[in-house]
């Protein structure tokens, strides 16, 4: 396999087999509750198992402890990366930090990348390893939970999930799934053909995203602009102070035509353009 120039590092590249190279490395003894356990079990793997998707880089390093910002960053391009793991698969809903500062941290573009590991305790290892861009962030993706009881230490406050069933499947760009490590120029083609969404402000960012959730959720790659109108109400419902919003679909399909995620085929129609092809 020919390592292309913007890899530095062999690790990327390496052969260990899939076995070892998810395996966990043991926690010291100090640490005894089993969910702390794994948190550090799986938060070291990620630290020396995973690799920059944006430049490369074969190795993540960790923030100091308990830094508000994210858990891991890349030291060549320096993009942040939050680690959140979870035994089993996580389901529709992210747990995440206060709702104000998500939203804060999405105003001013410096929220951290998102990665999720599944792990399993009886292989004593990684199942899957997804990562979100932070370009696919918006704020329909925040969900406010409800207000901590007045009862409780912090009461009143608003903690939020992040709706992963609502990113988009090019939004979503496997490391490892079910058990299998994936081709690293595959990750990071998946990371470059999405880039130009950190280009777009917030709200125009986020008429592409729903566009395109909704063209790649009809789970074919041809399709027409009529499919794409039958969920208008969808777009309605998210942003109804929009009273155009057939034209603003059309706008969107426009630039993830001239972005090269989507290929128009005349007549209207249209057919989505497999990530790499």
């Amino acid at each position: 396999m020919t390592k292309p120039p913007h890899v530095p590092d062999d690790r990327v590249f390496s052969s260990e087999p899939d076995a070892a190279y998810l395996s966990f490395e043991e926690a010291p003894h100090s640490y005894i509750g089993p969910t702390q356990r794994a948190r550090v079990w799986s938060e070291r793997w990620a630290e020396k198992s995973l690799f920059c998707a944006s430049c490369g880089y074969g190795q993540l390093n960790r923030f100091a402890n308990n830094a508000p910002v994210a858990d891991l960053y890349c030291p060549q391009c320096e993009e942040t990366f939050e680690v959140k793991a979870k035994r089993g698969a996580f389901g529709r809903k992210v747990v995440d930090g206060a709702h104000r500062t998500m939203l804060e941290r999405l105003a001013a573009g410096d929220n951290p990348n998102l990665i999720l590991l599944n792990y399993d305790l009886a292989s004593f290892g990684i199942v899957d390893a997804l990562l979100v861009p932070k370009h696919f962030f918006v704020d329909s993706l925040i969900e406010a939970r409800k207000p901590l009881a007045p009862t409780a230490r912090r009461a009143g406050w608003i903690g939020c999930n992040i709706r992963l069933d609502l990113v988009p499947p090019s939004g979503k760009i496997y490391f490892v799934r079910d058990r299998v490590r994936q081709d690293p120029r595959r990750v990071q083609a998946q990371w470059s053909e999405m880039l130009f969404l950190r280009e777009a402000k917030p709200t125009a960012r986020g008429w592409l995203l729903e566009v395109l959730r909704i063209v790649e959720s009809l789970g074919r790659p041809e399709f027409t602009l009529q499919d794409i109108y039958a969920r208008e109400g969808e777009l309605k419902a998210l942003y109804p102070a929009n009273q155009n919003v057939r034209p603003k679909i059309r706008q969107q399909l426009q630039v993830l035509r001239d972005r090269g995620v989507l290929r128009f085929a005349g007549s209207g129609v249209y057919r989505l353009i497999a990530p790499h092809s």
